[in-house]
């Protein structure tokens, strides 16, 4: 049994039934649609989001069906905004599958992803799940603004840590948040606890992005990206950002200019890659990383005692231990 098996042992039968109820949430009857769908669910990940759901509820009193509503509404919806994400970023690949566009071109593509967030909204309001729809329309705006946030940096190069922070917090934390809110909102727990579990996943998340980061340097695997491919799309993760403001002028410099002109080469991003080794970047990364969990680990411990809370603090330590 591998350790992510191990982590769903507490709701390995809700997790099961939730897959069959997914599907049908995105049940159509133009032929064409509903082949796109099945394509989706077919390739479906770890599923890391229902499962910090399912945990959130259990952990908090009960999975409900309101539990399978909002893991299926957040699924929706991210996978909405992945959709069109991968029109904008022009991909043709997603977790070493084909993307949407990639087989049935752009303008498919986007009512694809029109249709999913119509769904899941459909799926909220028909359920009358108005908390759920208020905490996942949060996240997806916030998700917005991220990437908005990071096109605006990229144009230059940021140095700022804070900026790289809210980046994050924004674009993937946000989205594990609302997991975890949505999970203690469907178990019916009070604003006080459905805020404790927000920041809990908001923790997570941002740890989450860091160890994301700490791949493009060739660290532990790969999650369908190439090593540097942050450094060639001109990103500002935290292991640059560090080495960058702890260099001499000149070094600086050098590596702004390599940086800046959005260079493809293998040797130009070699050579970033080798200054943020030899200059402690990921050893800060990782540093901040873990104590960005240990403060989702210390929320966790004020939670009562159970499968499903010891199941949560040790999904954290697999999104900083996961080789992928």
């Amino acid at each position: 049994m591998s350790k992510l098996e191990q982590i769903k042992a507490p709701i390995a039968g809700e997790m099961d039934s939730f897959e069959d109820k997914f599907r049908l949430s995105m049940k159509s009857n133009v032929a064409l649609l509903d082949k796109i769908t099945h394509y989706i669910v077919k390739r479906k990940g770890k599923q890391i989001r229902p499962l910090f759901v399912f945990l959130s509820a259990q952990a908090m009193g009960g999975i409900t069906e309101s539990t399978h509503r909002g893991a299926s509404l957040i699924e929706l919806l991210h996978t909405a905004t992945l959709v069109h994400d991968d029109v904008v970023d022009d991909a043709f690949e997603r977790r070493g599958f084909f993307s949407i566009n990639a087989l049935w071109k752009n303008k498919i593509a986007v009512l694809v992803g029109d249709y999913l967030l119509s769904r899941g909204l459909l799926l909220a309001i028909k359920n009358k799940e108005f908390r759920q729809l208020e905490i996942v329309s949060t996240a997806v705006e916030q998700m917005s603004e991220g990437e908005l946030l990071q096109i605006q940096e990229s144009r230059g190069v940021n140095l700022k840590e804070e900026v790289y922070f809210e980046i994050i917090r924004q674009k993937t934390a946000t989205l594990i948040a609302s997991c975890c809110a949505c999970g203690a909102s469907s178990a019916g727990a009070d604003d006080e606890m459905i805020e404790r579990m927000r920041q809990i996943g908001e923790h997570i998340g941002i740890s989450f992005q860091i160890k994301d980061d700490l791949f493009d340097y060739g660290l532990g695997g790969k999650i369908g990206k190439p090593t540097g491919n942050d450094i060639k799309e001109k990103k500002s993760t935290l292991p640059l950002i560090y080495a960058l403001n702890n260099s001499d002028p000149s070094t600086r410099k050098k590596m702004l200019r390599i940086v800046k002109r959005n260079s493809k080469k293998k040797a130009d991003v070699d050579e970033v890659i080798d200054f943020v080794l030899s200059s402690g970047g990921i050893e800060y990364a990782d540093r901040k990383m873990r104590e960005v969990a240990a403060q989702a680990i210390q929320k966790l411990d004020t939670l009562p005692v159970t499968d499903a809370r010891d199941a949560l603090k040790e999904l954290v330590q697999y999104t900083m231990d996961r080789e992928k």
